[in-house]
């Protein structure tokens, strides 16, 4: 009786004028407005519309990459104890910070003078191109000649969690599609039986902007990151329900199909799209999910290569993981690993322990992953970009003006290092260049949107014309900037 009766209500609702009125009233200016503006899609939005929203597409020119794997440190391990080689802030160790530093700038948690701090870490370099590491790298210096650098990056933003969506969305505000997402809606899924879009996480904790840094946005939902997990099942909620076979559940998703579409045929809602091809993938990826989440079927050298163990959950874990879905066709593996905000208010937040300890459970891992897909052939089409949320300050931090128990740096926007390799990037490259003691870019500055246009870029993509209107106007991913990184391209 109650289905009967929600059934006759439903119907009310969109044929009676009655309830249309009683319900729309106060929105019937808004809805006149609405068709003026074209808001919420015009007819160039609904010719884009596909029987399947994750068919194949083609992209505005030829692409470099075919997929993208990006490994997001959370929490912005520090540049100067990594990658920027700064011998003449080594003099200032302990000195108080110049005022120049400090006139006008907020930090999250300086405040007064805060002492200036040499890197922890002991600089040397690798490889033909010179490449500059510490000595908190043991196994990624010998991929050193893979690498392209990026040395003077710089962002908007210096709290971690509107930075964190600043870098995968390209705004500090919730509600704009993330990049993997962009990506999926302008390519499509090589594999039918997974998603387009993955995401991989460790360290114990989510990213501290949440599950928005994989979320579709706007974006219909079908194009946001499937988080898939390296321990247990592989996705949540995959397994039929007890009493429930694959025939029966195979003629449940054909009922909801049939229905959905006869929803669409009337509505035209996208999203009625998306939710079709979100129950047929859902039923697809019951067998080909575990399948190729399953690591433990990989040779024995392959797991002493990254230093996997199957059955837990790792970085490691994920890095091999990830070569296997871009192997599989998927095009937009995110990897994220929480653990790497060091302030030096604990051992395991300080430069000289904790991001010791933290490098170490990534080094093997990502060496491996760029050593295996270079094995592969699969090296020149995926593009592997090493990326954070911001830097860090070359002062020591001062929290309340009070100096912390161990070395920690605060977070800083003005330069960082991000790296890429492979998809179409120059082997051996380093670009852009900061000042002497690490504070500011001075040479070859580059900012997100432009790491994100070069990424789209990469991918076939103009940036500026994968666009998707929402509210009568056009976005993309890089807003109303950025401009492609030409230097860094192969």
């Amino acid at each position: 009786m109650k289905l009967q009766n929600e059934l006759q209500l439903e119907s009310a609702l969109l044929e009676t004028r009655r309830h249309f009125l009683k319900q729309c009233t106060s929105g019937l200016g808004m809805m006149a407005l609405g068709t003026m503006f074209g808001s919420c899609g015009n007819g160039s939005t609904k010719k884009q519309l596909v029987a399947n929203p994750l068919d194949v597409k083609i992209p505005h020119f030829a692409a470099k990459a075919k997929s993208v794997i990006f490994l997001h440190m959370c929490g912005s391990p520090s540049q100067l104890e990594l990658w920027d080689y700064k011998p003449e802030l080594a003099k200032l160790d302990g000195k108080p910070c110049p005022p120049s530093f400090l006139e006008g700038k907020k930090f999250a948690f300086i405040r007064g003078v805060p002492d200036m701090l040499g890197s922890v870490g002991v600089f040397k370099q690798h490889g033909q191109s010179g490449a500059w590491m510490s000595d908190y790298f043991t196994y990624l210096p010998q991929m050193a000649d893979e690498i392209s650098f990026l040395k003077a990056m710089y962002t908007d933003q210096f709290n971690h969690a509107p930075a964190q969506l600043f870098m995968h969305t390209g705004s500090a505000r919730l509600g704009r599609p993330s990049m993997g997402s962009w990506v999926t809606y302008g390519l499509g899924s090589e594999n039918a039986n997974l998603p387009g879009f993955v995401v991989l996480t460790s360290g114990g904790k989510a990213p501290d902007a949440g599950k928005s840094v994989w979320g579709n946005g706007f974006l219909p939902s079908v194009y946001q990151g499937v988080q898939c997990r390296s321990e247990g099942d592989p996705v949540l909620f995959l397994s039929d329900p007890n009493g429930l076979d694959r025939d029966l559940r195979k003629k449940a998703i054909d009922a909801l199909t049939a229905v959905n579409q006869q929803q669409y045929e009337e509505f035209k809602d996208p999203e009625t799209l998306a939710r079709i091809a979100q129950y047929e993938m859902a039923f697809k990826m019951q067998v080909s999910v575990p399948e190729v989440m399953d690591i433990s079927k990989e040779p024995t050298y392959i797991h002493q290569l990254y230093g996997t163990q199957p059955g837990q959950s790792s970085f490691a874990n994920n890095c091999l993981l990830a070569r296997k879905l871009v192997e599989k066709g998927v095009r937009f593996v995110q990897l994220y690993d929480w653990g790497w905000d060091t302030h030096g208010d604990g051992k395991g937040t300080s430069l000289e322990f904790g991001l010791r300890d933290k490098i170490n459970q990534i080094d093997q891992s990502i060496t491996a992953l760029l050593l295996d897909l270079k094995q592969r052939g699969m090296l020149d089409e995926t593009l592997v970009v090493w990326g954070t949320e911001f830097g860090r300050t070359p002062m020591q931090e001062n929290r309340n003006g009070k100096k912390m128990p161990f070395k920690g740096r605060d977070h800083h926007t003005d330069a960082f290092t991000c790296w890429m390799a492979g998809g179409g990037v120059k082997r051996g490259f380093s670009m852009g260049e900061s000042d002497e003691l690490g504070y500011f870019g001075i040479k070859d500055r580059t900012h997100i949107h432009d790491l994100q246009a070069t990424i789209l870029h990469q991918l076939g993509f103009d940036h500026e014309q994968l666009t998707y209107e929402f509210q009568g106007r056009n976005f993309r991913l890089t807003d109303t900037a950025g401009k492609v990184i030409r230097n860094v391209i192969a």
